[in-house]
């Protein structure tokens, strides 16, 4: 690990990816200020580099005014905030479209240029989804603003915890049959979060061409059938695999929604389904072709990927009536 006084604020830093970055850009060197909602709900990041490299602060993206102290003396941003399901305040336009854009204004407020902001795969204007929609909002604002910043695509990504093969494998503990939305047809591209946490880091440090949007896949494409049945085959479980129509299972947020309000937020996590990511399973979630030419992806900015195949089982083995890991040849 080297040292440097290079400062980064990370935005949202204190989820699931956001440790994986922090850790990550540790090993690169940089000194790494947590901006967050919650700074006591990141304590848990600071192990990820040496004692003092990493520290939490209190930031809204909500609250213009709370984030340019976070931007103090800082050399860089990433920008990892973003919600896949609308609660109370925290809607869709609130935080992935102009809570995006509010943070791009403040970084050229305080002259900073080297800026990541993390999309996603399928964003676009006239997509379906609420959520692909307000995200392609969210990259707009941030090229308006900072035409050199660099926007990552990543696809549905996958570690130890992860709301993907958890989430199955949860569900398959409880359950006698799971649902196959949409006939399990939709294909995705699983990406692991180390793999995407090591591209951050690459392009603060100027491996990336400014200006660019790269799209980040693991090495296989799966059906959201096979990703199931892969599920069911680690630990161990026979369970029914039900198709259940897209019109119908828009009809089963709609019910699932009024579930979560009425429960006041008691529903179980693993069950809820909203109508805005049935519209999302309408869509594949994988890297074009035209970034693949382009160079545009992992293996463009010199990352070999992780496969899910390889590291899902390693911490599935909980799920398993045995508890321990098995490995898939």
């Amino acid at each position: 690990m080297t040292r440097s006084d290079r400062l980064v604020t990370i935005f949202g830093g204190s989820g699931f990816l956001g440790r994986h970055v922090a850790h990550a850009l540790a090993r690169h060197g940089w000194r790494i200020r947590i901006a967050t909602r919650r700074p006591d709900l990141a304590f848990h990041v600071q192990p990820s580099g040496r004692v003092g490299q990493i520290h939490a602060v209190q930031a809204n993206l909500r609250y213009p005014e709370s984030i340019l102290p976070a931007l103090q003396n800082a050399d860089a941003v990433v920008n990892l905030v973003g919600i896949l399901r609308e609660r109370g305040a925290q809607t869709f336009e609130a935080v992935n479209h102009h809570g995006v854009g509010t943070v791009a204004e403040a970084a050229k407020a305080a002259g900073i240029t080297n800026f990541t902001h993390i999309s996603a795969l399928g964003a676009a204007p006239d997509a379906l989804s609420l959520y692909a929609k307000s995200k392609a909002a969210g990259e707009a604002a941030v090229r308006e603003t900072l035409p050199q910043a660099i926007i990552l695509r990543p696809s549905v990504v996958f570690g130890p915890e992860d709301n993907l093969f958890n989430r199955f494998a949860a569900m398959a503990r409880l359950m006698p049959a799971l649902p196959l939305i949409g006939g399990g047809n939709t294909k995705l591209q699983p990406v692991y979060v180390g793999d995407v946490a090591e591209a951050i880091a690459l392009t603060l440090d100027g491996k990336a061409q400014a200006g660019r949007t790269y799209e980040l896949g693991g090495p296989k494409v799966a059906s959201l059938r096979e990703i199931i049945t892969f599920v069911l085959r680690v630990t161990e479980r026979r369970r029914l695999l039900v198709p259940i129509p897209f019109g119908l299972a828009h009809w089963m947020g709609a019910a699932t929604e009024i579930a979560m309000k009425a429960s006041f937020g008691l529903f179980p996590e693993i069950f809820a389904l909203t109508r805005d990511e049935v519209d999302l399973l309408k869509s594949d979630n994988i890297v074009s072709n035209q970034a693949t030419v382009e160079q545009r992806t992992l293996p463009g900015l010199g990352i070999m990927p992780e496969s899910f195949e390889a590291l899902v089982p390693t911490y599935l083995g909980r799920y398993r009536k045995t508890g321990a890991a098995l490995p898939i040849n």
